[in-house]
């Protein structure tokens, strides 16, 4: 996998974006943000004296933790588990934790911290939504002590994240959001196909091209004639074809689909621009429009799942939209459906006019810690715990697989193997116990969103899934991220109403093209003038006089 600039999606002012904010915090008084901070004997107890990298974290003395517990209905938290019983008995930590349903955690979460009242530690949060709270002084500038992180420092270094991790500072100089790290991308969505219809029209290879994917689409409907439709795509009831349009778009030099921002670096320029007026994005949509008015598409694309998902197994459609886990679900529901063993596979992400990439970025939902954290007598045995669970190989793999002897053992070469009672993802499909929900472990609170070293990724992963996962990671290049646009404010607020807007538009507008209602030759302008009345322009101004700003 190598590395390649071209245009680069640059997410500024939406939820899932690493937005900057100029902020006057009121962290702790040793403390001058974006500086190297000192933590007192008073703030240590239970800090290691000897910590660093490749020492396993035990606090010295028993430590409890507050902890703002994002709590999953797939996991319901159970105290009794494995996961919190040696994190207890094996490092003298425990947490008092406030659980929140995950229905509600971003809502309560936003209010617990906004209030005063969040716990020391600040679970399951992406980049991007800690810039409301900068300015009200109540999360951590984290990056002032960094220097109590080595685990967290090595993997920076040794991944190559450097850039990424200062592209998180904010306009006063500080890195409030602890990422998830990851090694190399992530990688699960594409297209699920029935290889046997496939067959039928006499393909047996993976489309290079999208445009080689369009043609086996129809290649596919010609040879199956009691088909409705080649492909009928599910996740769209949200954003239309959003995962469909978001794997396509790193092909087609633009953002799309789920993952849709604004704005939009362009390299060659060195601005961003209106990304849903520019040529690329234009290419894309009608692209997808070609295959509904070919009949290949099914064209009710704002669908709900429980209908695609029927569509595909009941044999009315030969594709869907899937992932690395999809697999698992469609098998078992053709299985439930007497269908028997239907050979489906994951196609490898065709290229497109853009070439053959992967999104840029490697970092993933992490924490926040209260700015209250740093006052509390174990704060630096805090960080010590952040660093070696979240950050450290061993503390990985105890979140991702457990403890050795008890939820897995290891084979001579290194390999880990899964108990056979128990199961996760695809891994002993149906065995009696779950990995997360009866044990704690690969819980995307304490293991953040699978952010980890590769070896602990594909060791997760069967051997089909793993193979598929290695085929694009060493076949495609990683796009590198966009420059940092940090917005004060004033201008954070003025973007804020401007961006849901926009968003809104080009969503409607995308829907209506796709399916036909509008034309992308005959209104395509038309549209574009409508995104400028509603301020497409002047939110392009604001970002680039900020990246200015920025970059002097």
């Amino acid at each position: 996998m190598s590395i390649t600039r071209r245009a680069l999606v640059g997410l500024a002012g939406v939820a899932a974006c690493e937005v900057a904010l100029a902020g006057c915090s009121d962290g702790p008084s040793d403390d001058a943000v974006g500086d190297r901070a000192t933590i007192d004997k008073a703030q240590s107890v239970g800090a290691m004296e000897d910590y660093g990298v490749g020492v396993t974290f035990k606090a010295t003395e028993p430590v409890e933790f507050s902890l703002m517990y994002r709590d999953h209905t797939n996991y319901p938290v159970q105290d009794d588990w494995s996961f919190f019983r040696h994190l207890k008995d094996d490092h003298n930590v425990t947490f008092s934790r406030t659980d929140i349903p995950m229905a509600d955690f971003d809502q309560k979460k936003s209010l617990l911290i906004g209030s005063g009242e969040a716990t020391d530690i600040i679970s399951s949060t992406y980049g991007g939504s800690e810039t409301q709270f900068i300015s009200g002084g109540t999360i951590l500038p984290v990056s002032s002590y960094f220097h109590y992180m080595p685990h967290f420092q090595q993997k920076i270094q040794d991944w190559g994240l450097q850039e990424d991790l200062e592209n998180k500072r904010q306009a006063d100089g500080g890195i409030y959001h602890l990422p998830g790290l990851r090694e190399v991308p992530d990688v699960q969505y594409s297209v699920v196909i029935r290889e046997d219809m496939w067959e039928r029209a006499g393909l047996a290879e993976d489309p290079a091209t999208w445009d080689e994917f369009q043609q086996q689409l129809q290649q596919v409907q010609e040879a199956n004639p009691e088909i409705d439709y080649a492909m009928s795509d599910r996740w769209t009831d949200s954003r239309t074809l959003g995962s469909l349009l978001n794997v396509m778009a790193v092909n087609y030099g633009t953002s799309a689909g789920w993952g849709y921002a604004n704005t939009h670096y362009d390299e060659s320029a060195g601005a961003y621009v209106f990304t849903g007026a520019t040529e690329e994005y234009r290419e894309l949509v009608s692209y997808a429009a070609g295959l509904i008015a070919a009949g290949t598409l099914d064209p009710e694309v704002t669908q709900n799942d429980d209908q695609a998902v029927q569509k595909f197994i009941s044999g009315r459609t030969a594709a869907i939209s899937g992932n690395t886990q999809t697999l698992v679900e469609y098998r078992t529901k053709f299985a439930d459906a007497d269908k028997g063993d239907v050979p489906i596979r994951l196609l490898s992400i065709p290229g497109g006019p853009d070439g053959s990439n992967l999104p840029s970025g490697r970092f993933t939902s992490g924490l926040l810690i209260s700015s209250k954290a740093a006052e509390q007598p174990y704060f630096k045995a805090l960080l010590q715990l952040v660093d070696w669970l979240y950050y450290s190989d061993e503390g990985l793999e105890f979140a991702q697989w457990g403890v050795e002897g008890e939820t897995f053992t290891r084979g001579s070469d290194g390999t880990r193997v899964l108990n056979e009672d128990i199961a996760w993802s695809s891994i002993n499909a149906g065995a009696p116990k779950l990995l997360n929900a009866d044990y704690g472990y690969s819980n995307g609170v304490f293991l953040v969103a699978n952010g980890s070293s590769k070896d602990l990724v594909l060791s997760m992963m069967t051997e089909e899934i793993a193979d598929w996962t290695e085929r694009q990671l060493d076949g495609k290049e990683q796009l590198p991220t966009a420059p940092a646009a940090q917005l004060d404010e004033i201008e954070l607020e003025q973007t804020s109403l401007l961006q849901t807007q926009l968003s809104d538009a080009v969503q409607a507008a995308t829907a209506e093209f796709i399916t036909g209602q509008r034309s992308v030759v005959d209104d395509w302008d038309a549209y574009v003038a409508e995104a400028e009345s509603l301020g497409a322009d002047q939110l392009i101004g604001t970002i680039n006089a900020a990246l200015e700003r920025t970059q002097n």
